[in-house]
């Protein structure tokens, strides 16, 4: 009986090549799409969460599909790049005919599904897709708009699994969290890009000409710090906190978790990938699950208690 890795061999190459292209390792970026579900408390409540389960899977097909086009724009400046160049487009593993004909059909398909399902999901997947669309092509050639243009895609993840279900107790603060948390990733992600391309970083992306470590060292701690004061007022100003002062229990694991990355990019040097990064350091990791444990907690366990 064959392995997963058996068989994922046995795939016809292009096929290979579309699914690392859809690239579904980085769908748990769409996870904040549960945030509206978790911090509302109807994360047990079965109808609310099989509505943001498939606004979820909306999404990632959206997200795929941003992901086909921005590495069919980006082929020529992929192929400068030590590791974007073993893509399946630029590598040549995925015809360019068949990328383009899956970045049709996926969102047609997703927008479709979603307008028969839900009129505002449809409306922020297609604002979301815009939005990426004209990132990929116009707005990471402008410097720091690059790195707000992917916050606000976070931002909108958030706003997804709002409007699919009756909210009464969500926060606007997450708005902000996921904002803040976004630019401390994607700045993050350009300062270590812009250290491992260092000469030829300009060639690969345009915006490099423009950034240098002191500039995004100093973005890095302004979103740092943001990240942590919004995320401590949400604690014990959003709405959602039943059991009073409890979710402040949570921030150690919000600020050991930046801490943590803080080490990796300076110390470790990683921090190219957020999403690879997540799995492959076993404290960020369990930062993060301690965290998703402690809120669950908080939020849901002791208003029983109570």
């Amino acid at each position: 009986m064959q392995g997963p890795i058996g068989l994922w061999r046995t795939l016809p190459l292009p096929l290979r090549g579309l699914i690392r292209t859809l690239r579904p390792k980085q769908w748990t970026k769409n996870a904040f799409v549960f945030a509206a579900l978790l911090f509302d408390h109807q994360l047990h409540h079965v109808e609310p969460f099989m509505r943001v389960a498939v606004a979820f899977v909306l999404m990632c097909m959206t997200a795929s599909t941003v992901y086909l086009i921005n590495d069919i724009a980006d082929i020529e400046r992929d192929r400068l790049h030590p590791k974007k160049k073993l893509r399946a487009i630029p590598s040549g593993e995925l015809p360019i005919p068949l990328a383009v004909v899956t970045a049709i059909i996926l969102p047609v398909l997703a927008l479709g599904v979603a307008l028969s399902y839900s009129v505002p999901l449809a409306l922020v997947l297609f604002g979301y897709l815009v939005l990426q669309v004209a990132y990929s092509y116009y707005l990471k050639n402008i410097v720091l708009i690059d790195v707000f243009a992917i916050a606000a895609g976070f931002v909108l993840r958030v706003l997804a699994g709002v409007v699919v279900i009756s909210v009464t107790n969500f926060s606007p603060w997450l708005y902000v969290c996921a904002g803040a948390l976004s630019l401390f990733l994607a700045i993050g992600k350009r300062r270590q890009e812009l250290i491992l391309l260092a000469a030829s970083a300009s060639d690969v992306r345009v915006t490099y000409k423009h950034y240098n470590l002191p500039l995004l060292d100093d973005m890095l701690r302004t979103v740092t710090t943001s990240s942590v004061l919004s995320y401590t007022l949400y604690t014990f100003e959003g709405k959602t906190n039943l059991a009073p002062n409890a979710m402040l229990l949570t921030v150690p694991f919000v600020v050991y978790g930046i801490f943590r990355y803080l080490y990796l990019i300076h110390v470790q040097g990683e921090g190219g990938a957020p999403d690879e990064l997540l799995f492959k350091d076993k404290p960020l990791l369990a930062s993060v699950v301690l965290w998703v444990v402690t809120v669950v907690a908080v939020l849901y366990a002791l208003p029983l208690v109570h």
